[in-house]
């Protein structure tokens, strides 16, 4: 494919999305929650597919039909343990966030810790946490569309160009705020599934004209669990609570306008979830039948791209292009989100809301460029941090449970747990240790709710009622 080619594809994309940013501007009024929440006015189908765009990245097509490419149903596994997981704790936990972000005005993921628990110290960890394993987990997104962009155009677009044209994009969509975001992330949601029906479609029937299930049943190691016990948990535990570790996607529990478009978003992304996950999982499979031996398992997407009429593999390469924007570009505003509320705010007591908004719109175009300037590495460091901040992000997991099921939860406990989950989590990472064959994540977890419980009872709990019962009253008032 050439690079004239490529490029003309992910021109039009880009006019499209900044056309729908442009218009969202006109739409967003001054304020805090306008900026970074759409004011809470999002209906249910453009939360779904903002959701489902921000959840779903380049792995996706890239890595997960890779992982599948190599290890075949286990990969499968893995990811649909991962979407279980999701849809069983949007259930749980999406309704309290919702109502506690109306009742106290909360805005970032982390103000919740900080307002339950009394104590802004607890929302600065936090974001001080999501801040550090948030940079590395972008880059690799930058990563992934460098490569692509420079395999598939033979070098005609090179790795910083295709890397640099991708932060480029999501700061554009970023900076015009949360309703830009969530409406350039529908067209990107839209364009990743229709692109998946396209690709699969097109295998199906050029490559399995006997059948597919018919040539699955020839190559039966694809059908073999070949994981141990200790991958599958370490792999699966950090993305089983994805929906209420990683803050750009708990942000977005915040923005639906009522109960009912909060129910659509989480049908419309277990159905999308559901969806993309198959499809992408069937490629992974069929590239191990089509062109089996690959060493570099990520290569499967690409070479398969190569195999495809032009028109189709542009497409396929914008959806792919349009993942890792529309995840980048969420991590970004949540993360400007996060430092102009919990890091400036308690450092400058005297900051206003137009200083934290201005802040906060400072932060994108630098957390930008450092996203940018990590994925320019391309070396090993970078995976390791990929895969520690999957981990470090797992970190707040017992304090955001005890926040809403726990009343003798406190404070410390809450901060203890962060600093120390986080810390053996860097170190086992860092030093590529794995005690007793158990990845970092596990001991980490196990580090952090320890300290969490034993910590919060040699504590005193902050008063609670005002929490618990403001979140009642918001269901309340839906209800009445």
């Amino acid at each position: 494919m050439s690079g004239l080619t490529l490029s003309s594809g992910i021109f039009v994309w880009f006019a499209l999305g900044s056309f729908l940013s442009w218009q969202a501007s006109k739409k967003t009024g001054p304020g805090v929650s306008e900026y970074f929440l759409a004011n809470r006015t999002v209906g249910g189908l453009v939360s779904a597919l903002t959701y489902s765009a921000t959840t779903f990245s380049a792995f996706m097509m890239v890595g997960l039909v890779g992982l599948t490419y190599r290890t075949g149903v286990a990969a499968l596994g893995f990811e649909f343990s991962y979407l279980i997981f999701t849809v069983f704790l949007l259930i749980l936990f999406a309704p309290r966030y919702w109502a506690a972000g109306r009742a106290f005005n909360l805005v970032s993921p982390s103000e919740l810790l900080s307002f339950r628990y009394g104590d802004k110290r607890v929302g600065f960890a936090a974001s001080c946490l999501c801040l550090v394993m948030l940079i590395p987990y972008a880059s690799v997104q930058l990563m992934g569309v460098g490569y692509l962009l420079e395999t598939l155009s033979g070098g005609a677009i090179p790795f910083v160009v295709g890397s640099g044209l991708a932060s480029a994009i999501a700061m554009v969509f970023c900076l015009s705020g949360m309703r830009s975001v969530a409406w350039t992330d529908s067209l990107q949601a839209l364009v990743m599934l229709v692109a998946s029906f396209m690709l699969i479609a097109f295998v199906m029937g050029e490559f399995f004209p006997q059948g597919f299930v018919r040539t699955l049943e020839a190559t039966p190691e694809l059908l073999k669990v070949n994981w141990s016990m200790s991958l599958f948990i370490g792999l699966t535990l950090p993305w089983a609570f994805f929906a209420v570790t990683n803050p750009q996607v708990v942000q977005r529990l915040y923005t639906p306008k009522n109960p009912k478009s909060l129910r659509n978003m989480i049908l419309g992304f277990s159905f999308f979830g559901l969806i993309y996950t198959l499809i992408c999982g069937l490629l992974g499979f069929s590239m191990a039948m089509i062109s089996p031996g690959l060493e570099n398992a990520d290569q499967a997407m690409p070479l398969l791209l190569s195999k495809v009429p032009v028109a189709l593999g542009l497409v396929v390469t914008v959806s792919i292009m349009a993942a890792a924007v529309s995840t980048l570009n969420s991590v970004i505003l949540t993360l400007g989100s996060m430092f102009g509320r919990d890091v400036a705010r308690p450092m400058f007591k005297g900051l206003s809301e137009r200083g934290e908004l201005m802040v906060g719109r400072i932060m994108i175009p630098v957390i930008t460029l450092a996203c940018f300037a990590f994925a320019q590495f391309r070396f090993d460091l970078i995976v390791v941090l990929s895969s520690m901040a999957s981990g470090g992000l797992l970190m707040q997991l017992p304090a955001v449970i005890g926040a809403f099921f726990w009343k003798r939860a406190t404070a410390w406990g809450a901060l203890s747990s962060l600093v120390l989950g986080g810390s053996v989590v860097a170190f086992l990472s860092m030093a590529n240790l794995k005690p007793l064959g158990q990845w970092p994540s596990v001991w980490g977890l196990a580090v952090s709710s320890l300290a969490f419980i034993l910590v919060s009872l040699m504590t005193s709990p902050p008063e609670t009622r005002l929490f618990f019962n403001g979140m009642d009253r918001e269901i309340a008032k839906v209800k009445g």
